[in-house]
């Protein structure tokens, strides 16, 4: 038996796979018996391990660990990109109450709603309410972007999350620069081809804290797991690895 890397595309993953003669010889004997928090615990230890120091030993350690977690990509430690002192001020601002607004029903879905709570907060997805979608209509814009007008009203301190649709923060970016919304932070983590390069770094030209995907890499997995980083680091429940 040899342990060899298996390539496809930039993903190489280490396992005995192969025997000499190049047959495939994985069987149980080689899976894990683990509980599903020793699962996560493993996981951690793992990300750690291959990362070697290569992740920062300070507050955003958990946040890019967890980020690896959900998505498996490394390159997370180089794209993700934070404002100055900004878990600090994520962590105030959830300790204070802040409401967290979601672009998508996935992103919501993955935030732990147990611990926003147990912080005072709440979150919110408008993408699906009817006066959302026929003011889009009337206006000839995406949902998304009316979205952020939505939310721009309710007149609460806000964490505005996007990972899926760059025109929440392109409206976002607007909306800043006209002076008429100020969220407590944006997490900016869309992901694809269109327009989602640039509204990021739209975002990072604000004054507004912010924890970005540099580049296409992102997802509504990836803005929850944010999330669920800083809710996890706030309360001290699971992040202290």
């Amino acid at each position: 038996m040899s342990r060899n890397w298996l390539t496809k595309g930039r993903c190489l993953l280490k396992w005995n796979v192969f025997d000499r003669k190049g047959k495939n010889i994985m069987d149980l004997n080689q899976i894990e018996r683990l509980g599903p928090m020793e699962i996560e615990k493993r996981s951690f230890e793992i990300i750690t391990e291959e990362a070697g120091d290569a992740i920062p030993e300070d507050e955003r350690a958990m946040i890019i660990k967890r980020v690896i977690h959900t998505s498996a990509d490394f390159d997370y430690i180089k794209n993700l990109c934070f404002s100055e002192h900004v878990v600090p001020i994520a962590q105030e601002a959830l300790a204070k109450g802040a409401w967290i607004v979601t672009d998508t029903k996935m992103a919501f879905s993955g935030i732990n709603k147990k611990s926003l709570k147990a912080a005072g907060g709440e979150a919110f997805c408008f993408i699906s309410d009817e006066d959302v979608a026929e003011e889009a209509r009337r206006l000839g814009v995406t949902r998304a972007s009316v979205c952020v007008d939505k939310a721009a009203r309710l007149g609460h301190p806000l964490i505005y999350v996007v990972g899926n649709a760059p025109t929440a923060l392109i409206r976002l970016y607007e909306k800043i620069m006209e002076g008429s919304f100020r969220p407590e932070l944006v997490i900016g983590v869309p992901v694809g081809f269109v327009n989602v390069v640039q509204s990021k770094e739209l975002i990072m030209q604000t004054d507004i804290p912010y924890i970005v995907a540099r580049g296409r890499k992102g997802g509504s997995n990836v803005a929850a797991a944010i999330c669920n980083a800083l809710l996890y680091q706030l309360d001290g429940s699971r992040d202290k690895r």
